[in-house]
């Protein structure tokens, strides 16, 4: 197939996912309500440094809103899997915007323990937009071809969030102080809510009546290590994102770091969209075998650590394959999830991708104190590569 035949494949996937009733609403709505996960972050960090607190305080309500919003996702998918989307997204967001208002409202320095406790709770409540969303695919697209276009448009398009979030951020801090980046994402995150559950498709969806177990989608040694790999692919970005940004300093410019970052979230825009028009896998654990081993070979070359225009280049490359990754993870856990648990399977996902982004950054950390960039970047290719290892083994029967 020519470059050409699959951009115009890629476009018609993407058309036709487009097209189908309820698909811009559902999917602009669930990238709105999501904003405030891209958010949070560099809003507590301005907050707290206007009050004059240190990057330590900041660093600790950051990690506890991450934390939180990884322990509790599963919960909350569970619950959505024994009820409805529609009351429990209502109920979260509300709770989780209240708690981001008292956040921007409250001095976070002078008052550490209600800041502490409102950024828990901002986690905890986050909205669980993202699992309901492709619980949903299924039932507003037609045909296998098109639901796992979705599936790809879906990996794709969440490097938005981390992209327009921190500018979102500077935005209105620009205009309304520090605290205002934290009291638009409680709007937001509302408002993103709000609009993706009063849609039909979320309105009349209903969770499946089953026996149930208590370990839920846990259950069964392959999707556990479908949720291992995913650790592995979260600490490749995590180890990445840090990497890329020791290496800009010890380059001698800083300000590069936020440009390498942004060619690696394009990269994988454009390699979302390209694999739109690849076909329905015949078996889909052994296409995401090879796209785990291709996720590896993307950031290889930045081990080199060659100069910043040949970063770039390679910057946008290592990028190309995580939504495909992603988008592949999505199509197997519907199929391997027990009946009645796809919500909290897609929820376990986010948090196994969030842990291992966490692990990920913490080790190239302290790599990058006692190595060099170089380390962080190798790092980043070894877990991706035990990610592939993982899969090795057939996670269908």
């Amino acid at each position: 197939m020519s470059a050409g035949t699959t951009t115009t494949t890629s476009t018609g996937s993407v058309v036709a996912v487009l097209r189908s009733r309820y698909v811009p609403r559902l999917l602009s709505a669930s990238l709105i309500g999501r904003l405030p996960t891209g958010m949070a972050p560099l809003a507590i960090l301005l907050t707290v440094r206007e009050n004059g607190g240190d990057y330590r305080l900041a660093g600790l309500l950051a990690a506890l809103y991450a934390g939180s919003a990884a322990v509790c996702g599963p919960v909350l998918g569970r619950l959505i899997d024994r009820t409805r989307q529609v009351p429990v997204l209502l109920a979260s967001a509300a709770t989780s915007t209240a708690a981001f208002l008292v956040l921007g409202l409250v001095d976070p320095v002078r008052s550490v323990a209600i800041g502490a406790v409102a950024a828990v709770v901002a986690g905890a409540a986050t909205p669980q937009l993202e699992p309901c969303l492709r619980v949903l695919w299924e039932h507003v697209v037609v045909g296998e071809h098109n639901i796992r276009a979705a599936f790809s448009l879906d990996a794709a398009t969440q490097e938005l969030i981390f992209v327009c979030g921190p500018l979102a951020v500077l935005g209105v801090t620009a205009f309304g102080g520090p605290s205002a980046g934290l009291l638009a994402a409680a709007a937001v995150g509302m408002l993103g809510a709000a609009w993706f559950a009063t849609a039909r498709p979320a309105r009349v969806w209903r969770g499946t009546h089953v026996e149930r177990h208590w370990a839920g989608p846990l259950r069964g040694a392959g999707v556990l290590r479908l949720f291992a790999a995913l650790v592995c692919v979260g600490a490749t970005i995590g180890a990445f994102t840090v990497g890329i940004t020791g290496y800009a300093e010890v380059a001698g410019s800083s300000s590069a770091a936020g440009l390498l970052i942004a060619l690696n979230a394009a990269g994988a825009l454009v390699g979302g969209i390209a694999y739109t028009a690849v076909p329905v896998a015949h078996r889909e654990d052994r296409r995401l075998l090879v796209l785990l081993a291709l996720l590896a070979l993307g950031y290889l070359p930045l081990v080199l650590v060659l100069n910043v225009p040949a970063m770039a280049a390679f910057a946008v490359l290592s990028g190309c394959a995580l939504p495909p990754v992603l988008a592949s993870a999505f199509a197997l856990i519907a199929r391997m999830a027990p009946e009645g648990t796809l919500t909290e399977a897609h929820a376990w996902m986010i948090t196994s991708f969030g842990v291992g982004n966490a692990l990920g950054s913490a080790a190239a950390g302290t790599l990058l104190d006692l190595v060099s960039p170089a380390a962080a970047f190798t790092l980043a290719v070894a877990c991706a590569c035990i990610g592939t290892i993982l899969t090795i083994r057939r996670l269908l029967t």
